[in-house]
């Protein structure tokens, strides 16, 4: 078997509603191979990995997946059940598998969902070499695979004070999204997003930061304003740190000015040959040294989010008790073996590293790793609690004192932390603080709190989610997502204008580029999620209008989790033939999705007089109880429009020369159609896209005259370039369009057969698309035009030189053969040639690959842009014959 390649659907998909990787397997020799077809192999597979025999598989009940197994079944769903059954032994349980055959003979997608995409990625991978393994009779180590697996968690995936923030905002319904490899990330969208990189905050001071992390300035901003705080002074060198030692007579704690984690840190020092270790310990970590008295106590921390103490833990050192047979090294390897202990932060608890300071200490109170302690007899392994080093945590916060709290939240706020770790040591912290705060930390672990080896846990991560999103809030901004073959571009446009013009800061993507308060930040088509994505973090951004194209979709997935409204343009044969995409049904399942993710209360808006779009409201997957169901029609005279709007539902279409929103009884004019500039000359299709804007707009709540307004001011020749952007030069006219489909072509016939003249088309067709789409896009061609001069993209995506203009002229000859029609090299040369006709009269339509150098090769030839086909005069039909429109009958 060969993996092609891995790739993560990080957003909702065709697949499934949440992330998923999917991988792209060639079976090779073991195409179209059963597992029942290789003696022992299954029995070796089940031996490996006992816990296949409780999948449940297609078949819904365990032993289902066996059943299958012995009964035959392809390779790639072998992969699959191996991979999820892995990941449920370290600890990371899915259960989501998919297993789809591609379009090429032998190639199969295996799609998994994973709760830690770095581990899953070497599962699958894993998978593949096990099976392979096993078929070769050789004996197979899964532990090694797992171990990789377990690395590949630990190394890459959240730390535990992020997931618990990342966890409880999921909770409240808040996005996020990973914005890198580490613990940054974002919350919420737009101009609501909020940042956090562990229990750091977008609203945590810098400033309150760097005093923190200067324990003597800190210390002295404290004692200042009368928090308590041990008596202590900051050296730099080794004779200040035995003159503090003098002074206070012992025993003190020796720290780094600026450490973290414990690092560095020396308790119950009372002699002078002691200080010079724990001096040298320190200055390992920072350059200055301070030198404290040791207060007598418990060690305490609590936990102070926007002012208010969340949560308190005591700290305790590691330690191991006895059973009177064991070493010590022995108990700390059988306490290391504690699932919920590992390396570093990734869990609750840390393993207890034997490193020098564990052997020094053990060392003071005359032991060492070779000791055998007595039955029960405790033995404290390390000077100070923090986790980091192996310590424990109990739950304290339901003990505190009120006068406790208040000096720590005070604290806090002295600082300028919004999330702050209060350390503290005093006898007992149910009772007034007799000892004193010791530290002020800035992105304080939140583990401790979340997971405590004893006591309850705590919702530190809601009480962070609140702080940075107050009740009722979830981070979000409005969404629409536009989907569809034609218009959605234009759509896009208008409803991002409409939107913009109601004083909105619009981020929006389409296939020209991405927007931002107007404002093109970046070109290119940019329809896909990472797009989308890169808007809804955008923090100006209010509202956004994003563009969804099949290619993302079927890819990447949605750039977004729900929006608020959902539109359909249409769905037609286009891209058929691509991507595994067999018909027209393949499409409706991509678009659909767009449909499927529009958020419960939300609007779904669907062109009714389109059968594909208007079927999606009858999918099982698009749930539209839980929705409000909007349909358009042109005409309003479709049957699935009136029956809608009969039975009560809302619709948009052309009532008296006007877009009117009826139902329920009632009937509101929105725009008169000659207050409209795009619509100024009434083609369909564009009287079909400002009503799926209409929609759009007035479901996320704008009034009608706002939306009147926006469409009063949308000029589609400045903010709708490339599509159907008018030109005049002399009697004739231009039309610059991105049409290269059937239904884009249909409708171009519709806006030449009111044009007085003759109709020239420029056209071609995208090479990856089907031989039988490019034919009926000729022969739509071929009926709308007079003439017909066909161009070759530069980018022939797979195509051999000439063949696609071939194809479309050979089909051109055939259903309309006295048509003039000819393949030109250079489509802008040929623009150039064709002005003398268009300057008498003609309309030339010109379906460019490169805006920029159609749009600037008309200007060059004296040709001015216009709103209006009104602007310039359409000669009689006497002038057709000179542009080659066959004779009657011909």
């Amino acid at each position: 078997m060969r993996i092609a390649g891995i790739r993560n659907l990080n957003g909702p998909s065709v697949y499934h509603a949440r992330p998923v990787l999917l991988m792209e397997l060639h079976l090779e020799e073991l195409d179209e191979k059963e597992t029942r077809e290789f003696p022992g192999f299954n029995e070796a597979l089940l031996s490996v990995l006992p816990g296949l025999r409780q999948h449940h598989c297609g078949l819904g009940r365990e032993g289902g997946f066996v059943e299958r197994l012995f009964t035959g079944t392809f390779f790639g769903h072998v992969v699959e059940h191996v991979a999820l059954e892995m990941a449920g032994l370290i600890g990371s349980p899915v259960t989501y598998g998919k297993t789809r055959a591609g379009e090429e003979p032998g190639m199969y997608r295996v799609i998994v969902r994973y709760a830690s995409e770095h581990a899953m990625r070497r599962l699958l991978t894993g998978a593949v070499d096990l099976v392979e393994g096993l078929l070769r009779g050789e004996k197979v180590d899964v532990r090694v695979i797992l171990a990789e697996a377990e690395a590949a968690a630990r190394a890459n995936d959240l730390g535990p004070s992020t997931s618990a923030i990342v966890g409880a905002a999921a909770r409240r319904g808040v996005p996020w999204r990973r914005l890198n490899d580490a613990n940054l990330v974002q919350l919420g969208h737009g101009h609501k997003r909020r940042l956090i990189q562990a229990s750091i905050t977008g609203a945590t001071s810098h400033v309150a930061v760097e005093i923190a992390s200067d324990k003597g300035l800190t210390k002295h901003l404290l004692r200042e304003a009368g928090v308590k705080v041990p008596d202590g002074t900051v050296v730099d060198d080794l004779d200040g740190a035995l003159k503090a030692l003098l002074d206070m007579g012992g025993p003190v704690v020796v720290k780094p000015l600026d450490g973290n984690q414990g690092k560095g840190i020396t308790l119950g020092v009372t002699q002078p040959v002691r200080l010079l270790g724990a001096y040298q310990l320190a200055r390992r970590y920072s350059s200055q040294v301070i030198i404290e008295r040791q207060l007598q106590g418990k060690d305490y921390r609590v936990l102070v989010v926007g002012g208010r103490a969340v949560s308190a833990s005591e700290r305790r050192p590691c330690e191991v008790v006895g059973d009177g047979a064991s070493t010590v090294e022995q108990l700390i390897h059988i306490v290391n073996s504690d699932p919920k202990r590992g390396e570093g932060h990734e869990r609750p608890l840390t393993r207890i590293a034997m490193d020098d300071e564990l052997v020094e200490r053990l060392g003071e109170v005359g032991m060492s790793l070779e000791y055998v302690p007595a039955p029960g007899q405790t033995v404290v392994l390390k000077r100070h609690a923090n986790l980091s080093v192996g310590g424990t945590a109990v739950d304290v916060t339901d003990l505190v004192h009120p006068e406790t709290r208040k000096a720590c939240e005070r604290a806090a706020t002295l600082i300028g932390l919004d999330v702050c770790g209060v350390d503290l040591v005093t006898s007992d912290i149910a009772k007034p603080m007799d000892g004193g705060i010791v530290e002020v930390n800035a992105a304080p672990g939140l583990r401790m709190h979340v997971s405590p080896s004893e006591g309850q846990a705590r919702a530190v991560g809601d009480a962070i989610v609140s702080h940075l999103f107050p009740q009722g809030e979830d981070g979000r901004i409005p969404i629409c997502a536009v989907t569809g073959t034609n218009g959605k571009t234009t759509v896009t446009r208008l409803l991002g204008h409409v939107l913009g013009g109601a004083g909105e800061h619009v981020g929006m993507t389409t296939t020209d580029g991405v927007y931002s308060g107007g404002e093109l930040v970046r070109r290119g088509d940019n329809t896909g999620p990472a797009s989308a994505r890169s808007v809804l973090s955008d923090p100006a951004v209010t509202a956004a209008v994003l563009e969804t194209a099949r290619g993302g979709i079927l890819r990447r997935g949605l750039g977004y989790d729900w929006s608020d409204v959902g539109i359909v343009t249409n769905v037609t044969r286009d891209h058929v033939g691509q991507d595994g995409i067999s018909d027209v049904e393949d499409l409706v399942w991509i678009k659909s999705l767009v449909a499927e993710r529009v958020r419960d209360g939300g609007t779904l808006v669907l062109n009714a007089d389109d059968p594909e779009s208007a079927g999606m409201a009858d999918l099982k997957r698009v749930d539209v109880s839980r929705l409000s169901l909007v349909f358009y029609s042109v005409s309003g005279a479709s049957q699935r429009y009136r029956l809608h709007v009969a039975t009560g539902g809302l619709g948009y279409t052309v009532r008296d020369g006007a877009i009117v929103r009826e139902g329920d009884g009632r009937r509101q004019v929105v725009a008169r159609l000659a207050d409209v500039p795009l619509l100024a000359n009434g083609p369909a299709f564009q009287v079909e896209n400002a009503l799926a804007a209409v929609a759009g707009a007035m479901a996320l709540g704008y009034d009608a005259a706002v939306v009147a307004r926006g469409l009063a001011t949308f000029d589609n020749g400045k903010h709708n370039r490339g599509r159907a952007n008018l030109y005049a030069l002399g009697a004739g006219c231009v039309v610059l369009d991105y049409g290269h489909n059937p239904a884009a072509f249909r409708a171009s016939a519709e806006l030449g057969a009111g044009w007085g003249g003759p109709v020239i088309g420029v056209i071609g067709a995208p090479g990856d698309r089907r031989d039988d789409v490019i034919l009926e896009s000729a022969s739509i061609a071929a009926a709308a035009f007079d003439r017909l001069l066909i161009r070759e993209d530069v980018d022939r995506r797979g195509r051999a030189p000439g063949e696609v203009p071939a194809l479309i002229r050979a089909e051109v000859a055939r259903v309309a053969p006295g048509l003039r029609s000819e393949v030109v090299r250079d489509a802008c040369a040929a623009l150039r040639r064709m002005a003398p006709d268009v300057q008498a009269g003609a309309m030339l339509m010109f379906y460019y690959e490169d805006y920029e150098e159609a749009h600037a090769t008309l200007l060059d030839m004296g040709a001015r842009p216009i709103s209006s086909l009104s602007a310039v005069r359409p000669v009689s039909d006497d002038a057709v014959q000179s542009v080659g429109r066959p004779a009657a009958g011909s």
